[in-house]
C-alpha cells in the first residue's frame, strides 16, 4: 500500500479513484472543496480529521480509525460498501446513507438524520445522538449502544438491539421484524404500526406504547409510567410489573403483575376475546 503521512489536503476530489493507499496524521480541510476521497477501494485513514463536504462516497473496503469527522464534513459516508470505524468521532450531519455491509465500534455519532437506508451493519459499544435515526435500514445489529433522539428505527427490519438504552420518541414505527434485548427503551409513543416486534428482558418507559401493533410479543418485561397501552394491537405480553392502563387490544393474551386501568369502550374493535392474566 501507498502510504501518504501528515498530508493536508483542500483541493476537490484530491484522492479521487485511489486505491490501495494508507493515510496517517491527514487533514483534509476546505470551506470550497468536497468529495477528498470517492469512487477508491481498499483505504486505511489513522488518526486524521475530515472538515469538508462528503469526503468518502462510493467507495469500497474502507477502514478508519481514531479519526474525526467534525460539522464541516457534511454527509461523509454514502453509496460505500464495506465500511469500519473504530474508536472515532462523527458530528457530521447526514452521516451513514445507503451504505452497505458495515462496522461501528468504540464511536462517538452526533449526526442528524443517521443511518438512512444502510443494511447489514454493526454497531457496538458506541453512543449515538441524533434525530431521524435509522431510517428504513435493515439487518442492523446493535449492542450496547446508548441512544437518544427522535424518530428512530422507523420502518426498520430484520434487525437485533442487546444491552442498550435507547432514550428516544416514535421509535420502530412501521418497523418489522425487530427484537430488543436486555434493554430499556424510554419516550413516547413506542412502536407504533410495527409488525413482529419481540422485546425481551426489557424495561419500557412512556406514554401510549405499542398501539397499532401486529403480532407484538414482550417476555419477561417490565412497564413503568405506560398508560393507554396496546390500543388496536395483537398481543402476546407477560409483563412482570404493573401496567398504568390499557385501551382495547385488539386480540391475544396481557399477563402482568396487575392492570391500574382497562378501557373498553364504544370504540372497541377487538376480534376475539383478550386474555388478561394477573399473576399472583
Amino acid at each position: 500500500m501507498n502510504k501518504l503521512v501528515n498530508q493536508r489536503y483542500r483541493e476537490e476530489r484530491s484522492l479521487f479513484g485511489y486505491s490501495d493507499i494508507e493515510l496517517y496524521d491527514c487533514l483534509f480541510e476546505s470551506s470550497v472543496g468536497e468529495s477528498p476521497i470517492k469512487e477508491s477501494n481498499n483505504v486505511i485513514i489513522r488518526n486524521s480529521q475530515f472538515s469538508m463536504r462528503y469526503p468518502i462516497w462510493h467507495s469500497t473496503n474502507i477502514k478508519i480509525y481514531n479519526t474525526l469527522f467534525d460539522i464541516a464534513s457534511r454527509a461523509p459516508f454514502w453509496y460505500t460498501f464495506n465500511l469500519n470505524i473504530y474508536d472515532s468521532k462523527i458530528e457530521s450531519p447526514k452521516a451513514l446513507r445507503e451504505c452497505v455491509d458495515g462496522l461501528i465500534s468504540n464511536t462517538s455519532v452526533e449526526s442528524a438524520e443517521f443511518g438512512w437506508k444502510i443494511k447489514k451493519f454493526s454497531f457496538i459499544d458506541s453512543t449515538i445522538e441524533g434525530e431521524y435515526a435509522f431510517f428504513e435500514s435493515s439487518e442492523l445489529d446493535l449492542n450496547n449502544i446508548k441512544f437518544s433522539g427522535k424518530y428512530s428505527f422507523q420502518y426498520v427490519k430484520n434487525t437485533t438491539i442487546r444491552d442498550s438504552i435507547l432514550d428516544t420518541k416514535d421509535a420502530f414505527w412501521h418497523s418489522e421484524n425487530v427484537t430488543v434485548i436486555n434493554s430499556i427503551v424510554k419516550g413516547e409513543y413506542l412502536g407504533w404500526y410495527s409488525k413482529g416486534l419481540h422485546l425481551i428482558n426489557c424495561k419500557i418507559i412512556g406514554t401510549q406504547p405499542l398501539c397499532y401493533c401486529e403480532n407484538l410479543k414482550l417476555t419477561n418485561c417490565t412497564m413503568e409510567e405506560c398508560d393507554l397501552a396496546f390500543e388496536y394491537s395483537s398481543i402476546d405480553c407477560d409483563v412482570n410489573s404493573t401496567i398504568d392502563s390499557i385501551k382495547n387490544p385488539l386480540s391475544g393474551k396481557i399477563s402482568s403483575l396487575g392492570i391500574k386501568e382497562i378501557i373498553i369502550d364504544e370504540n372497541n374493535r377487538a376480534l376475539e376475546e383478550v386474555v388478561i392474566e394477573i399473576k399472583e
